[in-house]
């Protein structure tokens, strides 16, 4: 493992993602107050979910021809441009259309990022060292919600976008000067031949891991779009604890990480991640029995802990899977597109039951899909697990 390439990506990646955190919980109020309906906020946060799951698949197996560094710096920079024009929008659709934007150079930046680490991983430690890595992202989150809150109730969402702008830039320049040049990306070294999309996509274990994502951001979705929006409205919370309810959920998530992706490496697999979304199940069916702040903070805390135990062994699987098949752009850009699928379904439906009749009733669906996915991991690999 290079840990000048790993901190280098850690801290790139913990930027940007800070900045993000930051502003993301803040933008269905704001939609609100620019007059924007629930559906037009669930196709806010659905609008960067639909870019990045169209381009995930482009750019990720670009990467594995082309090299990682350019599609890295690219979207870096770009997230940078792209908070400044936030800064100028005051119409909903404006918004949408910037999302969408940002939704691009995101799909540049995650999966390539991560299949920049998977193929750096020594053998047997795919589990542990993808779980480390994946620290800097929760990190970010747990804390972007909570400095969200602040500098919104102390001075305002311009504020918050700024902040954002300027951590993507940072995170821009450190990996311009420190990842070394393409023609010396570890991968490259070797150029064996790439497996078809067609096989890969008939692999059952992989379909199962891409369904099992898709049913548990569908449920983050719903709680990025509209939770901020339910809790200040049901409960009367402030922007600041509504912000450290929203990190609870990354930030136990988080300190899962290294232990769970350490039993990764070492236990079955698939158990843990059965245990992690039969946890997640729960944690969305029970938002329904909350009546304020303490039960929304007992029920984030265990969402974060299904997430916790069930993210490190899915890592570990895919990035075994992306070495075999010398696919790994593909195969983490492949999970990831249904992660953002999920973001899309989760927020566009949150949004239409909330506008029907009231976000309780959406959140009882994300309990059932979430239910489906796990059944249908299950399925995937009783014909044998690889």
């Amino acid at each position: 493992m290079n840990y000048k390439i790993f901190g280098t990506l850690f801290v790139s990646l913990f930027s940007v993602i800070l900045g993000v955190g930051i502003v993301t919980p803040l933008l269905p109020v704001f939609a609100h107050d620019l007059g924007a309906s629930g559906f037009l906020i669930g196709l806010l946060f659905g609008s960067f979910s639909l870019s990045r799951t169209f381009f995930l698949p482009i750019f990720g197996r670009m990467s594995d021809v082309k090299g990682r560094k350019p599609f890295i710096l690219m979207g870096l920079l770009s997230y940078a441009l792209i908070s400044i024009i936030f800064m100028y929008i005051y119409d909903p659709i404006l918004l949408i259309v910037c999302r969408f934007f940002q939704g691009i150079a995101s799909a540049m930046i995650m999966p390539v990022v991560q299949a920049y680490i998977g193929e750096m991983t020594p053998e047997g430690q795919e589990g542990f060292q993808m779980a480390s890595f994946n620290i800097s992202v929760f990190a970010s989150l747990s804390v972007g919600p909570i400095l969200g809150g602040y500098i919104n109730d102390r001075w305002n969402l311009q504020a918050a976008f700024m902040v954002m702008s300027i951590l993507a830039f940072a995170s821009f320049l450190a990996a311009l000067i420190l990842l070394p040049a393409t023609k010396n990306e570890h991968y490259r070294k070797k150029r064996p031949k790439k497996v078809s999309w067609k096989r890969l996509l008939k692999h059952r274990p992989l379909i199962g891991l891409f369904v099992f994502r898709l049913a548990y951001t569908t449920c983050i979705g719903m709680i990025w779009a509209f939770f901020f929006f339910y809790a200040s409205n049901t409960f009367h919370l402030s922007s600041a604890e509504i912000g450290i309810l929203i990190m609870l959920g990354v930030f136990v998530s988080g300190l899962l990480q290294i232990p769970m992706g350490y039993l990764a490496d070492r236990i079955d697999r698939t158990l843990m991640i059965v245990i992690g979304g039969f946890i997640v199940c729960l944690s969305i069916f029970a938002l329904e029995l909350s009546s304020g702040f303490w039960s929304l903070f007992i029920i984030n805390c265990f969402f974060g802990i299904g997430g916790g135990i069930s993210n490190p062994p899915i890592m570990a699987c895919a990035v075994i899977l992306g070495k075999e098949s010398k696919m790994m752009g593909s195969v983490v850009s492949f999970l990831t597109m249904g992660h953002s699928l999920g973001m899309l379904i989760g927020s566009l439906i949150a949004g239409i039951i909330m506008d029907i009749s009231g976000i309780l009733s959406a959140f009882f669906i994300g309990g059932w899909i979430m239910v489906i996915g796990l059944f249908v991991f299950f399925l995937s690999i009783l014909p044998g697990k690889k």
